[in-house]
């Protein structure tokens, strides 16, 4: 999406020169190597899941469409990257129609990384609060029928918001709307966790009861959320300041570092693996069959 995504070469030159801050330019080995790591590593957690039936549940089935968002905004920059390899080897025409089209495609890609992640994290929040709150009701709310059917909805949804945004890039109000779904999901599940401690303390000695896997659930929603948004509040804070003050030499300072923020963006997908397997002993113990096979048997 040009318009939302482009980076700092699209800034004024005349705020360009204004500014003391060079842009910063990072490898693009250091880009590559990030992706595919966050590829590979969040594509383990989706064969963990498939192939492991103890894992198979709403809760896995909900990390592993935030576990996709990851992987999206990990092939869109890998795709970005041999795109324009192919460009500067000669085989593509610059500003051609497939270029164009593939750009488009990849940058859908970027939105439906983002817009991914905000609903799965929003649905994640659902869940935990289901299983503190409505511990006993909560296999028959949260059944594996309605999981597949919202997962459906919000991808579907996802999907189509996407092509639409990377459409009518070039119009403030998509500008606004892409960059509103992220102070929204905040305070969606603001609201969700001022609820639960309102909750949790007129029912403290029923909370107290609950398993502790129901509390350690919450506290890894609240680890992923705090990375979200370290990784992807400077991305969002770029898109604002590109649109609305892109001649501002302050603003265009603090777009000098967009090589930075996108690393920080493809290092999210990196991390979160990281988080399932350090808060998930279940999903740990998938990981280590997968990795030493020879060692583990997949029925225990």
């Amino acid at each position: 999406m040009k318009h939302i995504i482009n980076p700092y070469e699209n800034i004024n030159n005349s705020a360009r020169n204004n500014s003391d801050c060079p842009p910063v330019v990072l490898p693009e080995e250091i880009f590559f190597t990030i992706s595919i790591v966050g590829v590979l590593e969040n594509l383990i957690v989706l064969l963990a899941v498939i192939k492991n039936k103890n894992l198979q549940s709403p809760m896995y089935f909900f990390i592993c469409s935030l576990a996709i968002s990851d992987m999206l905004g990990s092939l869109y920059k890998i795709l970005e990257n041999i795109l324009i390899m192919f460009r500067n080897m000669g085989y593509l025409k610059p500003r051609g129609n497939f270029e164009t089209t593939a750009d488009d495609i990849i940058d859908s890609m970027f939105i439906l990384s983002l817009l991914g992640s905000i609903f799965s994290l929003s649905v994640i929040a659902v869940d935990r609060y289901i299983t503190i709150f409505h511990a006993l009701k909560y296999h028959s709310i949260v059944t594996m029928r309605r999981t597949v059917v919202i997962l459906t909805i919000i991808w579907t949804f996802c999907t189509g918001s996407g092509i639409t945004m990377v459409v009518f890039s070039h119009h403030i109000p998509t500008v606004l709307t892409f960059t509103s779904l992220f102070p929204l999901m905040l305070v969606f599940i603001l609201c969700l966790y001022v609820h639960m401690f309102l909750l949790a303390r007129s029912h403290a000695r029923k909370i107290s009861t609950l398993p502790r896997a129901n509390m350690k659930g919450a506290i890894t929603l609240t680890i992923l959320l705090g990375v979200f948004i370290f990784c992807w509040a400077p991305f969002v804070l770029h898109v604002l300041l590109m649109t609305f003050c892109p001649n501002n030499p302050y603003c265009a300072c603090y777009m000098s570092l967009f090589q930075v923020n996108g690393t920080l963006i493809m290092c999210n997908a990196v991390i979160d693996p990281f988080i399932y397997a350090f808060r998930s002993p279940e999903l740990r113990h998938a990981f280590m069959k997968m990795i030493f096979c020879n060692r583990y048997q997949w029925n225990y």
